[in-house]
């Protein structure tokens, strides 16, 4: 589990299926119980790093294209309220 904020941060699972579920990119994972559990992948190791993540080394806490879907956010949000 690589999400920092889930309680499960740091532990690892046996690896069982990735798919779409619901347009959402799961894992299914099984602890060392048997138990199954499904988590977004987004949330895990299953992905190599985002290149963007390893370079900034830290430095960097935003990458742009997140900044830029923000902004685009914040200007549909703007646009709606002027218009009501």
């Amino acid at each position: 589990m690589t999400h920092r904020f889930h309680p499960w941060f740091g532990r690892e699972f046996v690896f069982v299926e990735r798919r779409l579920a619901w347009d959402q990119d799961r894992v299914t994972l099984a602890d060392e119980r048997g138990q199954v559990v499904s988590l977004p992948a987004g949330w895990t190791d299953v992905d190599p790093p985002d290149p963007f993540v390893v370079v900034a080394a830290g430095r960097c806490p935003f990458r742009v294209q997140d900044l830029l879907a923000v902004a685009d956010l914040i200007d549909t949000l703007r646009q709606g309220m002027s218009d009501g």
